[in-house]
């Protein structure tokens, strides 16, 4: 795998954990705490997806 996907799947990796950090918000993220991001739950499963597909993209161009 390419240096440029795994440096995206680490970047998605970390922004995913950043999003479930508690931090003082103006409101509470639909988890019920006030986390860094008010869509928590969403936005790690984005960010989730993000390295999934990154990944997969590395390993197609890996293979080709």
């Amino acid at each position: 795998m390419k240096w440029y996907c795994r440096v995206g799947v680490v970047v998605a990796a970390v922004l995913r954990v950043s999003t479930l950090i508690p931090a003082p918000a103006s409101k509470p993220c639909l988890l019920g705490y006030y986390a860094h991001c008010p869509f928590t739950p969403v936005s790690t499963v984005i960010c989730w997806a993000a390295a999934g597909a990154v990944y997969r993209l590395g390993k197609k161009k890996e293979k080709a």
